[in-house]
């Protein structure tokens, strides 16, 4: 696939029938913000609240998310925001590696158009689709390959608050290097 822009990946996105998620979903969420975004932010999959406005990390998730970038000095709309997989899993399960495999494709597409010049891997799930590691807790904080933050989901940072400061001073190294 070698898509032309930014919008071109979001029509096939909302489009896909690649896998069965497509058969229950409301609408597919391709991800949001800037084609030239410096910075991008990469989660496991859409939520519910996700599933029902096609955009990512509008739930509880996504407002912690918010209030975070904004502790760490970074505006919401400069950054681009997706998710590994682009349809809301049954029962916010996580996604299988078929599914992870089947939408790789349209991340894939919206790396190499975006280009960002820092990538912010949230979650085991996200690690794992991109850079076939595990390990969260001993990779957290690092940038690695000189490209990709690893951090937590803000969906595990609402179970355990705890992980807020970690969680705002990763971001904070996101907003130094996309300097």
């Amino acid at each position: 696939m070698n898509p032309i822009d930014i919008d071109q990946v979001n029509q096939q996105i909302s489009s896909c029938r690649l896998c069965p998620l497509f058969l229950e979903r409301k609408l597919a969420v391709p991800g949001c913000g800037p084609a030239s975004a410096e910075i991008m932010l990469i989660g496991e999959a859409p939520g519910k609240e996700e599933d029902l406005t096609g955009k990512p990390f509008v739930g509880r998730a996504g407002r912690l998310l918010d209030a975070a970038l904004e502790q760490a000095g970074l505006e919401r709309s400069k950054v681009f925001i997706t998710s590994v997989i682009k349809c809301r899993p049954p029962q916010n399960r996580k996604p299988k590696k078929s599914e992870i495999d089947q939408c790789r494709r349209y991340l894939d597409s919206q790396i190499e158009i975006v280009h960002p010049k820092i990538i912010c891997l949230m979650g085991n799930t996200a690690v794992q689709a991109v850079l076939g590691m595990q390990g969260i807790a001993q990779l957290r904080g690092r940038v690695l390959q000189n490209r990709y933050l690893v951090t937590f989901h803000p969906a595990a940072v609402l179970r355990n608050r705890n992980h807020m400061d970690d969680f705002v001073s990763d971001l904070k190294i996101l907003n130094a290097g996309s300097q």
